[in-house]
C-alpha cells in the first residue's frame, strides 16, 4: 500500500478535535419542532468526516486509493437537550482507544449559543478491506497517528457519558 498520497497530519492534535460552523438545517426538523433523531447521526457522521480527512487522513481519498476504510461496528447516541432549526453547534471529538484495526471515539454535540451539551455519540469502527470485506490492519503511519491522537487526548477530563448503559433505570 505504498504510493498513497497522505492527507491529514501527524499531530499534535487538538484536545478535543472540534468541528465548528455546523447549523441545524430546516429539513432536519421533525413534527416536535426540533432536530429529528436520524439527523443527529448524519450530523455526527459529517463531523467525523472532518476528523478523518483533516486530521487522521483516512477520508475519501485514502479509502479510494487504499481500497479500505473504517466501518462502524457499534454506535451509541445519547440525546440530552434539543437542537432547533438554524441553531449553530459544534462537535468535539476525542479518541478513547485504538488498536491496529479499530478505533473507539467519542463525540459531543454542543450548542454554540450557550455551550449546552445536546448529544453524545460513542463509536467503535474497524478498518475493512473493500475487496475481501474483512477486517484489515491500518498502515503503520495511520496507527502512529492514532497513537499520537490518543496520547494527545489522554489528559481530557473523563466524561460520564462514555460507556453509558442503555435500559430502563429503576
Amino acid at each position: 500500500m505504498t504510493g498513497i498520497e497522505r492527507t491529514g497530519h501527524d499531530g499534535p492534535y487538538p484536545a478535543p478535535v472540534e468541528v465548528t460552523g455546523l447549523t441545524v438545517l430546516p429539513q432536519w426538523i421533525d413534527l416536535n419542532g426540533h432536530m429529528n433523531v436520524g439527523y443527529y447521526g448524519i450530523a455526527f457522521d459529517e463531523a467525523a468526516d472532518v476528523l478523518f480527512i483533516e486530521h487522521l487522513g483516512i477520508g475519501g481519498a485514502y479509502i479510494e486509493a487504499a481500497g479500505q476504510g473504517p466501518f462502524v461496528l457499534q454506535s451509541h447516541t445519547l440525546f440530552l437537550n434539543e437542537l432547533r432549526e438554524a441553531e449553530a453547534f459544534r462537535v468535539a471529538f476525542r479518541l478513547v482507544d485504538h488498536d491496529h484495526k479499530r478505533m473507539h471515539f467519542f463525540g459531543e454535540m454542543i450548542r454554540e449559543a450557550d455551550g449546552v451539551l445536546c448529544a453524545t455519540q460513542e463509536v467503535v469502527s474497524m478498518n475493512v478491506d473493500h475487496g475481501t470485506r474483512r477486517s484489515a490492519a491500518y498502515p503503520d503511519w495511520i496507527v502512529a497517528r492514532l497513537a499520537r491522537m490518543k496520547a494527545d487526548h489522554a489528559g481530557l477530563p473523563a466524561s460520564p457519558h462514555i460507556g453509558a448503559p442503555i435500559g430502563l433505570r429503576r
